[in-house]
């Protein structure tokens, strides 16, 4: 069991906290379409003849699950070098646009205007941005002017379930405020044609470009959050993250990923559930960040999960590849609108190297 992680109050957090009510959910993708058989020749097209390693691995852009995935650029976009300055300027440009998609959606689906919102909270990890993205998107929608905000970097793919958690906590401390959470990620962007690393090669054929958003508040009434929290294994910050090159952002990933997938998240997962007076089997089903094939079968092991379980984790995965922490927010959207109702684990895996969790009560 990993150490002191049981070692904090229990608390049954149905009885003992509000639950914090989802009054929207939201997402949001760029209008370029990309088939998976066109990454693979764009990406021959850079690495061949350069990178004696991609041929032996184009066997993954077919055994990752991925159909299509969006992109805020075109394909010839790729395969031509690219700096700092045009990356994030890129960045900044997209990522405010689908920012302000999702935020619009959210806004109309739960009835408000942008003056009923309280908090801006930003998670994003693929650029940067200062003024932050969120102080950029009041000039874009009328959010009132002493609006908190607060931009989030750096939780890679589990920003959004863990997103969540701070969302949530924003809302419990100020019953009443409404918290907008928005996730926004590029990852396409930080392609870089220079690097022959198999970690970028394996980026190739996994990452897209997305965008989810969510209303959050303390209160009654059915569905929202329970519970969240978080586990960070010690000596792992070589696992997952990106090293600051002179052309961008570089891609690490280990390929020990989905054997802590299988062997680790269990059992954190159980101590975190313990933790607030749940169990495994309280659970109706789980909400997972799919971050490739690997990892989908590494969820189905490590939890003894059947492969309908993931089904819409494996969808989603197969339609817009990787989107980092936004893709949990196209899984919850679809299990809002399809999954019985009960009580799901939110979970995702991300730098640090961190699981993220969220226990979301679907109405």
């Amino acid at each position: 069991m990993p150490p002191n992680i049981l070692q904090r109050r229990r608390r049954a957090v149905p009885d003992r906290e509000p639950v914090v009510r989802l009054d929207a959910v939201a997402t949001a993708a760029p209008p370029v379409t990309v088939s998976q058989a066109e990454a693979l020749e764009g990406a021959r097209a850079v690495f061949s003849g350069r990178s004696d390693e991609f041929e032996r691995m184009a066997g993954v852009f077919g055994n990752a699950g991925i159909e299509t995935r969006r992109s805020c650029v075109p394909v010839g976009w790729y395969l031509q070098a690219h700096g700092w300055p045009d990356r994030n300027g890129s960045y900044v440009e997209n990522a405010l646009s689908l920012l302000e998609d999702v935020a619009r959606s959210c806004l109309d689906r739960a009835g408000l205007g942008a003056s009923d919102i309280d908090v801006l909270l930003v998670v994003s990890s693929t650029g940067i941005a200062t003024p932050s993205l969120d102080a950029r998107l009041m000039e874009r929608i009328p959010f009132r002017r002493d609006v908190v905000r607060l931009p989030v970097f750096g939780l890679g793919c589990a920003g959004g379930v863990l997103g969540f958690g701070r969302a949530a906590a924003l809302a419990r401390s100020d019953p009443g405020c409404r918290v907008l959470l928005m996730v926004v990620e590029l990852c396409g962007l930080t392609f870089r044609r220079g690097d022959l690393s198999k970690s970028n090669i394996i980026a190739t054929a996994l990452f897209g470009d997305g965008a989810g958003g969510a209303i959050l508040r303390a209160g009654e009434g059915a569905g929202g959050i329970l519970a969240a929290g978080e586990y960070t294994w010690p000596n792992s910050l070589e696992i997952m993250g990106w090293s600051v090159e002179e052309d961008g952002l570089g891609v690490i990933f280990s390929r020990d990923i989905p054997s802590l997938v299988r062997t680790g998240l269990p059992e954190v997962a159980a101590a975190f559930l313990d933790a607030h007076g749940l169990s495994i089997g309280d659970l109706d089903g789980v909400i997972c960040h799919p971050g490739g094939s690997k990892v989908l079968a590494a969820l189905r092991d490590g939890f003894g999960l059947s492969e309908a379980a993931l089904a819409v984790e494996a969808d989603v995965l197969r339609r817009y590849g990787n989107m980092s922490a936004a893709t949990v927010f196209f899984v919850l959207e679809e299990k809002l609108r399809e999954a019985p109702p009960g009580r799901y684990l939110a979970l995702a895996l991300g730098p640090g190297f961190t699981a993220g969790f969220a226990v979301i009560d679907i109405p």
